[in-house]
């Protein structure tokens, strides 16, 4: 961390760091914005004798067993991908459940749940039991969603866009639907002649998690998305692709991305201040074995790709390199330095060992350097 100390002159005093720089300094105002650092995996297995998870039960238990090393090393965040039909992660709240009652201090989340798949009110449900059982620690990202691996999947999970709807647009109001009811209001009519005694009034969806709802995330894949969800008063999870809006380098875009979304929850007049995340590949090379598996050189510049057939898309660049490397190259990147919380994409299928001391890499011998712990 920078260390803050007080520089007089001229009968003034300002803070500086130990360079004796004004902390007013555009470098060092970069490295005094204090984050979250956590970790994401997309939970993939496959039936390979290269992978450390061969089955889902693998990478169900190992992501418990990487989500307490993690809060054990200080990490402040275990998040979990979603996705439909694939060998990856899927269903998310039994792990969620799970790894709170594992844990008693990492926030724990999902980045993202697609809500194209989703019955907003038995969400409600899971959601509730699950952050209860984490004691408030849930951290829910929620999305539209992306091109999955079966044409149309939310079809055969029951749901089907209204008459002039898009299918982004049924996702959006499944989402509207979650935030509304997760204020706990009573809504659905009493049974005069319950099995149960009821309390008075209309009647919510339970368990009800007290503070959840202000603990939704919206991913977002282009600015616009961004803007809606702060005006809904949700916090941002931006990832490591968007929609190439301006043909800038994927950071750049990316930072615009999250002052537009912050200058629209400052107009919507939300009196909390929100919470905002980037996600990135970063592998600090520390041994032989980093330098084995991604000392190659690949993927160090932002790709350009078609997400559908209309929506051109820009991914962002990995990063891997000696620490001192590293920490160069991750000053610049202008999203990272917008952000509050960093997730660590981790390679899951190389076991819950090795995802440790990648973590861990990068908490001892990066972030201290700029600022982040």
């Amino acid at each position: 961390m920078v260390e803050k100390v007080v520089h007089g002159g001229s009968g003034t005093s300002q803070p500086c760091d130990r360079l004796g720089r004004s902390q007013n300094h555009p470098d060092i105002a970069r490295l005094v914005h204090m984050k979250k650092i956590g970790f994401l995996s997309f939970g993939h297995w496959t039936p390979s004798p290269q992978s450390q998870t061969r089955s889902a039960a693998d990478t169900l238990l190992q992501s418990i067993d990487l989500a307490v090393a993690a809060e054990q090393l200080g990490a402040d965040g275990a998040y979990f991908r979603v996705h439909h039909f694939a060998r990856q992660l899927a269903s998310p709240f039994p792990l969620l459940a799970a790894v709170g009652a594992k844990t008693s201090r990492i926030e724990i989340g999902t980045a993202v749940i697609d809500m194209r798949y989703e019955n907003p009110l038995y969400m409600i449900e899971d959601a509730g039991a699950a952050d209860l059982i984490a004691g408030g620690r849930l951290q829910l990202g929620i999305s539209r969603g992306s091109p999955e691996q079966v044409i149309d999947g939310w079809r055969y999970f029951g749901y089907q866009p209204a008459e002039g709807e898009s299918d982004a647009d049924m996702g959006r109001r499944h989402a509207e639907i979650f935030l509304d009811l997760l204020r706990g209001e009573g809504f659905a009519q009493p049974n005069p002649q319950p099995m149960f005694p009821n309390p008075p009034g209309l009647l919510r969806v339970e368990p009800h998690a007290e503070g959840l709802r202000e603990r939704i995330w919206w991913g977002a894949g282009s600015n616009a998305t961004a803007v809606w969800a702060a005006k809904l008063g949700m916090n941002l999870q931006s990832s490591t692709l968007k929609s190439d809006e301006t043909g800038e380098a994927f950071h750049v875009q990316q930072a615009a991305q999250i002052r537009a979304y912050r200058a629209a929850w400052k107009e919507a007049g939300h009196t909390r201040t929100p919470r905002i995340s980037v996600s990135r590949s970063i592998f600090a090379l520390i041994d032989d074995r980093d330098r084995a598996y991604f000392g190659g050189g690949r993927e160090e510049e932002d790709q350009i790709g078609f997400i559908d057939p209309r929506t051109r898309a820009i991914f962002g660049r990995s990063y891997a390199a000696e620490p001192d490397v590293l920490i160069e190259q991750l000053r610049n990147d202008e999203a990272i330095a917008e952000a509050d919380t960093l997730l660590l994409t981790v390679p899951n299928q190389l076991g819950v060992a090795y995802n440790v001391h990648a973590i861990e890499a990068i908490l001892t011998h990066v972030a201290p350097a700029l600022g982040w712990r």
